[in-house]
């Protein structure tokens, strides 16, 4: 069985910076003792942005910059990256909420292996979900877990409320 995990989006903007939250703050120790005990392959998304990503169609909606390429605020925390500094693991940059590209790196390493794949990250709500439920479509078969102690949403409502659909298309809690 091939095991991965998956570290969405723990950057410096979704834990301290413009749109960072207590809550996100408070599971970075749980996240990175999670990464430093995973044996496997590990799989690092960080959200990107261009300089114009308020004339995008998701900046319009979510007028708050963040992630933008080469900013302080873009970076992965420093005690998550800390933790993989003793890993080998790829990045995958991504511009919008889930990411094509993390199920077809996983799927050129994994072939036709039985899979398990955790995940956890920041924002529950939004891109944790998202990449969970792509990954979900394109490996039904697999086994999918989400630490939800180590996730975090918007709001504490919208972060259970992500992990409860997560919960109804399957997903396992661990």
């Amino acid at each position: 069985m091939k095991k991965i995990l998956v570290v969405v989006d723990m950057q410096n903007d979704f834990i301290e910076g413009s749109l960072g939250t207590q809550e996100a703050q408070d599971i970075v120790e749980r996240a990175a003792a999670a990464i430093e005990g995973f044996e496997g392959s590990i799989y690092v998304t960080m959200d990107t942005h261009q300089s114009n990503y308020l004339e995008t169609a998701e900046g319009k909606k979510l007028p708050v910059v963040h992630c933008v390429r080469d900013t302080e605020g873009w970076l992965l925390n420093k005690t998550i990256l800390t933790a993989l500094s003793e890993k080998e693991y790829t990045t995958i940059e991504k511009g919008t909420f889930g990411s094509t590209r993390l199920a077809e790196e996983i799927r050129k390493e994994g072939g036709q292996e039985e899979l398990e794949i955790e995940c956890f990250g920041l924002c529950t709500d939004i891109c944790v979900v998202s990449n969970v439920l792509l990954l979900k479509a394109n490996f039904p078969e697999a086994k999918i877990m989400v630490r939800a102690d180590c996730c975090a949403g918007v709001t504490p409502e919208t972060h259970e409320a992500a992990l409860q659909t997560m919960k109804m298309c399957q997903i396992e809690m661990c």
